[in-house]
C-alpha cells in the first residue's frame, strides 16, 4: 500500500497544540506517539528506538509522567512521546485523558500502538479506539518470541489487511523487527504508506443515522478533519472534553485555515454551532 501523491516532506502534527501540551518540536521533523496497554513491552520499544536520547517530566497540569526521546532515520529527525499505558481512550482516568488528548489534539505524524502478541484479543480494543481518532498508525506486534514459545501464531499480513495499517512483529528485548518498525514509521510519516484504518460501524439504525448526520455536519464545517465520525460518537455520548472543544472552536486548530468552507455571501469562515451539533441527542 501504497505509493501516493502526498507530499513526502509534509508533517501532520499540530505544532500549536503540541506546544500547549508541553512538547518542544524545535529541530525535529516528525512526532511519534507511542501507545499501548500496560505490560506490552511499550517501554522496551521506547528504549530501543531512542537509546539514551530521552528525558522525563510531567504533562502540563498533571501528575502523569511523560517520557520523550528522539532518533534520526533516513535523514529525518523524529521525536517520540511515550504515552501512559491505558486499556481504553474513554477518558475515565488521567492516563486515558492524556493519551486521548495527545492523539486527538497533538495530531502526531504516526501513532505506534504496541500490542502483546500473546494476548492480542485483549489489546485490540485500544487499537480500534485509536484507529477511530487517527488515520496514521502502525501496530507493533511485540513479544512475538513469547507467542512462538506458546505456539501462538499471528498472521501479520492478514491482520494488516483487516486493520488497514502496517503490522510489524517484534521482540523488542532482542531487537527483532525494530528495523522494519522504523521503516514503516518513516513510510507512514512521510506519506509513502497511506493507512486505511478499519472502523466499526453501528448496527442499530437509529444510532447509525444519528452518527451519520452528525459526522456530515462536522465534516462540512471542518474539511479534512480525519476523525469526524469519532468526534460525532463522543458528542453523542456526552463527552464533555469534546463538547468543550467544539464550543470554544478548538477543533479549528486541528485543520489548516484554508480547509474551512467559505460562505460565498461574505467570505467568512463558517463555525459549527454547538446547539445544531447536539440536536440529534435531544
Amino acid at each position: 500500500m501504497r505509493n501516493t501523491n502526498h507530499c513526502q516532506n509534509c508533517s501532520a502534527h499540530n505544532i500549536g497544540n503540541l506546544v500547549k501540551l508541553g512538547i518542544n518540536m524545535e529541530n525535529f521533523d516528525y512526532v511519534i506517539a507511542l501507545a499501548g496497554n500496560p505490560n506490552t513491552g511499550k517501554s522496551t520499544v521506547f528504549n530501543k528506538l531512542t537509546g539514551l536520547r530521552q528525558h522525563t517530566g510531567n504533562w502540563p497540569g498533571k501528575t502523569v509522567a511523560r517520557a520523550e526521546g528522539g532518533y534520526i532515520f533516513s535523514e529525518k529527525r523524529y521525536k517520540i512521546v511515550d504515552l501512559p499505558g491505558t486499556y481504553s481512550l474513554l477518558s475515565t482516568s488521567s492516563d486515558e485523558e492524556v493519551a486521548r488528548n495527545f492523539i486527538l489534539f497533538g495530531q502526531p505524524d504516526v501513532t505506534v500502538i504496541v500490542a502483546d502478541a500473546t494476548r492480542l484479543e485483549r489489546n485490540l480494543n485500544l487499537v480500534l479506539q485509536i484507529l477511530e481518532i487517527t488515520n496514521r498508525a502502525v501496530l507493533c506486534l511485540n513479544l512475538i518470541d513469547e507467542a512462538d514459545r506458546n505456539n501462538i501464531k499471528v498472521d501479520e499480513r492478514i491482520l494488516s489487511k483487516e486493520l488497514g495499517i502496517p503490522v510489524v512483529p517484534t521482540a523488542a528485548r532482542q531487537g527483532t523487527g525494530m528495523d522494519m518498525l522504523l521503516n514503516f514509521i518513516h513510510q507512514v510519516a512521510t506519506g509513502k504508506y497511506v493507512c486505511k484504518p478499519h472502523r466499526i460501524t453501528a448496527d442499530f439504525p437509529a444510532v447509525k443515522n444519528a452518527v451519520n448526520r452528525l459526522s456530515k455536519k462536522i465534516s462540512e464545517t471542518y474539511l479534512n478533519l480525519p476523525n469526524a465520525r469519532w468526534i460525532a460518537l463522543r458528542l453523542l455520548e456526552g463527552d464533555q472534553r469534546v463538547i468543550d472543544a467544539v464550543r470554544n472552536n478548538e477543533l479549528q486548530d486541528l485543520v489548516s485555515e484554508r480547509s474551512f468552507p467559505k460562505d460565498p455571501s461574505d467570505g467568512k469562515e463558517q463555525n459549527l454551532n454547538i446547539s445544531d451539533v447536539l440536536e440529534p441527542v435531544v
